[in-house]
C-alpha cells in the first residue's frame, strides 16, 4: 500500500493501473480474491511462487536488493568486490541513511534511507519515531544499529502492534540513555569510518503517527492467500501494511506481486 503522513495516515491500495483510496472504506464490507497468478515485482514475469515478498526465483538469486545484506547491512560485501550489482549498491546503499528509534510494540532501533522517512515508520506501524543519526551509507548504519540493538530490540511484535498494546515513550530520554551505554561501540565506528560518517541529530524532534483504525483486534488472526484465496469482512482499520477486518488481518506487503480482485 502507498501511504501519506496525515491525521490520520492516508492509505491507497494499488489495483491494476489505479490506486484505491482505503480510508473512506472504513466500516464497509470488502472482499479480496486471489486469482492464483503471481507476477514478479521486478521483471513482471509470471511465477509459480513468490520469493522475498514478490520476486521470481531468478530475480531473487540475482538482484542485489534481494541479497542477505539488505536485511543485515553490517554484512555488506561491496568492499570485497562481491556485491551482486555494484551499480545498484552505489545508487541505493551509498546514500544518506537514518538510524532511528521507534515505538511500534515498544522501543526498537531501525535504519532506513533518508528518503524513506516517514514511509518506513508508517510501514512498521510506529506510533512514535525519533531520528538519532544520519550516516553516509547503509553499511555504516547497519554497524550502528547492531551496536544499539545490543540494548534495545531491532524487531517489532506485529501482533502487539496490531492490538495497539503500546504505551507512550519519552524517546529523547531513552535515546540519551542508550547512547551513553553504547558510547564505546559508537566510538569504534567513528574510528573506523571517520567522524563525517556519523552525524548525531541532537535537535531532532519525535514524530507522532496516528492510524485510521475504528477498532483494534483483541485476538489477531492472520489471513494467507496461499491457504485461503478469498478474504472478506468489514474493514475496521489500517496500520503498518496490514488491513484489519472484523474477521482477521492481512499483511498486504507480504503478497506483493499477487493478482487480486477487490470488491467493496
Amino acid at each position: 500500500m502507498t501511504t501519506q503522513l496525515a491525521e490520520p495516515v492516508q492509505y491507497r491500495l494499488p489495483v491494476g493501473e489505479a490506486e484505491l483510496e482505503l480510508n473512506p472504506l472504513l466500516g464497509q464490507s470488502m472482499q479480496l480474491r486471489y486469482t492464483g497468478q503471481i507476477f514478479c515485482v521486478h521483471c513482471q514475469k509470471k511465477t509459480n511462487k513468490s520469493f522475498n515478498q514478490g520476486y521470481c526465483y531468478p530475480c531473487f538469486i540475482k538482484l542485489a536488493q534481494c541479497d542477505l545484506c539488505i536485511m543485515k547491512p553490517e554484512t555488506c560485501h561491496y568492499a570485497d568486490g562481491t556485491c551482486r550489482e555494484p551499480s545498484w549498491g552505489e545508487e541505493f546503499c551509498f546514500q544518506p541513511h537514518i538510524v532511528y528509534l521507534a515505538n511500534s510494540s515498544g522501543i526498537k532501533v531501525g535504519i532506513t534511507r533518508k528518503s524513506q522517512i516517514p514511509t518506513r515508520w508508517i510501514d512498521q506501524g510506529a506510533v512514535q519515531a525519533l531520528p538519532v543519526f544520519e550516516v553516509l551509507s547503509r553499511h555504516v548504519s547497519g554497524l550502528v544499529e547492531v551496536a544499539l540493538a545490543e540494548h534495545v530490540s531491532d524487531k517489532t511484535s506485529w501482533q502487539q502492534m496490531l492490538k495497539n498494546n503500546v504505551q507512550p515513550l519519552d524517546l529523547p530520554a531513552l535515546r540519551d540513555e542508550l547512547l551513553a551505554t553504547c558510547s564505546d561501540s559508537l566510538a569504534a565506528v567513528v574510528e573506523q569510518f571517520g567522524a563525517e560518517a556519523l552525524q548525531f541529530l541532537r535537535d531532532a524532534k519525535p514524530s507522532e503517527i496516528r492510524y485510521p483504525v475504528q477498532q483494534y483486534p483483541v485476538k489477531v488472526k492472520s489471513f494467507n492467500f496461499d491457504k485461503n484465496p478469498l478474504i472478506s469482512g468489514v474493514l475496521q482499520g489500517i496500520k503498518g501494511q496490514y488491513l484489519i477486518f472484523d474477521t482477521g488481518v492481512i499483511n498486504i506487503r507480504k503478497f506483493a506481486g499477487y493478482e487480486v480482485e477487490v470488491s467493496v
